[in-house]
């Protein structure tokens, strides 16, 4: 019953409401050059596309960022349900970096670009340089957010994989904190592969941000790493002693 909720409902929803918002954020684009207005069509379509899949959404964590201050969001990725749970609970005005095939996509490709989210370019690393420059500028200018997976993409097992130093990059270019976001059972309602929308409980775990303006590039690895255990952190269940243990490399960790 809950697959063929899923066929019918849940994926039918999607088709539909993302046709529908993506023809109305092509009209909103010739008249909003910001791209704010369709920021919120996208956070209309995400609230839509969970309520006609069923994911019931827990957001935990939520009294650790303003929404009128401008960051660097990072999350794990398992399922291409994680970008619609955060659309849909983040207020904050923010775009996100996006494989350069996406805004290929129709409607999709259009709303992407005309929004001022940001392609990336694959196997290209100078690109991928001046596009993470650019991303700084963007935040810095227009006094927005950023959302990235720093995996590179979804994991097809559900574990954590490396992270690559590309948030930490823009964020300290930038000058703005970045705050780790743990997104627990999106998986269970879209996993790696699948076509069918399952209903699911998922928790958005919003940690503390962690400041920049202090840091310098060369910094980027280590709070790249700090930032995967973190996240890692909240993934996989603790022991007492591994639990003291995460709490004494934190409080070592003087750079943050």
């Amino acid at each position: 019953m809950r697959w063929l909720r899923g066929l019918l409902v849940a994926d039918t929803t999607i088709i539909v409401s993302t046709i529908f918002f993506g023809l109305i954020s092509l009209v909103v684009s010739f008249f909003d050059s910001t791209g704010r207005k369709q920021a919120w069509l996208a956070h209309v379509w995400a609230k839509s596309l969970l309520a006609g899949s069923g994911l019931h959404v827990t957001v935990e964590g939520l009294e650790h960022i303003d929404p009128s201050a401008s960051y660097v969001y990072v999350s794990n990725h398992t399922s291409y349900m994680d970008t619609p749970v955060v659309l849909a609970n983040l207020s904050s005005q923010f775009r996100f970096l996006a494989k350069s095939g996406l805004f290929k996509i129709p409607l999709l490709g259009t709303h992407l670009s005309s929004a001022g989210h940001i392609s990336v370019p694959l196997g290209d690393p100078r690109a991928a340089v001046k596009t993470m420059q650019r991303a700084a500028e963007v935040i810095q200018q227009k006094k927005i957010s950023l959302l990235i997976f720093p995996e590179g993409g979804r994991t097809e097992d559900g574990v954590l994989q490396s992270f690559k130093e590309g948030a930490a990059y823009i964020a300290i270019r930038a000058g703005v904190p970045i705050v780790p976001m743990v997104l627990i059972g999106a998986r269970e309602a879209l996993p790696y592969g699948a076509g069918v929308v399952l209903s699911a409980n998922v928790t958005l775990r919003i940690l503390k941000p962690i400041e920049t303006a202090h840091l310098a590039l060369k910094d980027r690895g280590t709070v790249t790493e700090h930032l995967r255990q973190l996240i890692l952190n909240e993934l996989e269940p603790k022991s007492e002693a591994q639990a003291l243990r995460a709490s004494k490399i934190s409080s070592a960790t003087q750079i943050f």
